[in-house]
């Protein structure tokens, strides 16, 4: 439990700066007088409707976000894997495209394509992997292929209709400035689902690190555990994408961070991921609203500015691996 306390007071401490730091119109004392329930309709607005969904969803997308990249870097024993390398990121960047053509200015419709393309990609890198073995490099590379596919559809459309580059644009770069929420409401649910049935499977994640032979002695359906795993790393990665677009690296740097900080069992270390991977996105998407402030950056630059050379010194870290790899 005490391994849990620092990571829980980080998060609070961020939270809290989150709910109380931001446009002078609204103070802390007016914050205070909110929650008591007085307050202004403004001050109201402001509160419910503008910061509390952009906490909770940045907490949800970063626990989201974090648990698939566990999920998908310890079943495929790969520390470099996240949802964008499987395709999953991709799919559901090209079904946000699509609802701009097909819905235009319908946020609803956008989440719905978004949490589809996710699920419809995860689905077919799984049938694909099932063909070839279901092995973890026919399930990488069935990601590869079909995310590379996913771009060229991109491509084309773009290429055909030009007007939609804005809208997949601001939806590359990722950010909650504009979350609203119904779709907090939406998408929250599915992300709880998601968190529950991957600790409850969690235990089978020791088993499978001993190695795929090992675990088929020990009893274990590695086929089907790593179906069962891919696929809630798409529901996690899609809901969080609803909320938030694509945002990159938090499933790459948080569950790295905690595998070398951490080496107990990977339930433990999922709640871990949970907590730091929330703290994480909350706190870039605050220092994202605040460091240029009254401006605001999108807080997919944030991730990108620290995720880039994170993911350099992974590579130069594991070259010995990769290259025997």
């Amino acid at each position: 439990m005490r391994k849990y306390i620092i990571p829980l007071i980080i998060l609070a401490t961020v939270s809290a700066y989150a709910l109380f730091a931001g446009n002078n119109a609204i103070g802390t004392a007016d914050i205070l007088s909110v929650l008591a329930g007085h307050g202004t309709a403004s001050q109201q607005l402001i509160l419910y409707q503008v910061r509390l969904p952009r906490i909770i969803a940045a907490i949800s997308s970063g626990a989201a976000l974090s648990v698939a990249g566990y999920l998908l870097q310890g079943c495929l024993d790969n520390r470099i894997v996240s949802p964008g390398i499987l395709g999953i990121n991709n799919g559901a960047g090209l079904f946000v495209l699509l609802s701009a053509l097909l819905f235009p200015f319908h946020s609803g419709a956008k989440c719905m394509m978004a949490f589809t393309g996710a699920l419809l990609v995860t689905i077919v890198v799984s049938m694909l992997s099932v063909k070839t073995g279901m092995s973890k490099t026919s399930v990488v590379l069935s990601g590869v292929a079909i995310s590379a596919l996913c771009v060229s559809v991109i491509d084309l459309i773009i290429s055909l209709k030009p007007e939609t580059v804005a809208d997949r644009a601001a939806f590359q770069i990722g950010g909650f400035a504009a979350v609203q929420f119904k779709i907090v409401l939406f998408a929250a649910p599915m992300i709880v689902v998601g968190l529950i049935v991957s600790l409850i499977t969690a235990p089978a994640m020791d088993i499978l690190s001993l190695g795929d032979e090992m675990a088929y002695g020990l009893g274990l359906g590695v086929k089907r555990y790593r179906s069962i795993t891919v696929l809630c790393a798409a529901v996690l990665s899609g809901a969080s994408i609803c909320m938030g677009g694509l945002l990159g690296f938090v499933g790459l740097i948080i569950p790295n961070c905690v595998r070398m900080l951490y080496k107990g069992k990977s339930r433990q270390g999922m709640i871990l991921c949970i907590i730091c991977g929330a703290a994480f996105l909350l706190l870039c998407d605050t220092i994202s609203r605040l460091i240029v402030f009254p401006y605001e950056l999108p807080c997919g630059l944030v991730l990108s500015m620290i995720g880039a050379p994170y993911l350099i010194w992974i590579l130069i870290k594991k070259r010995k691996r990769l290259g025997a790899d």
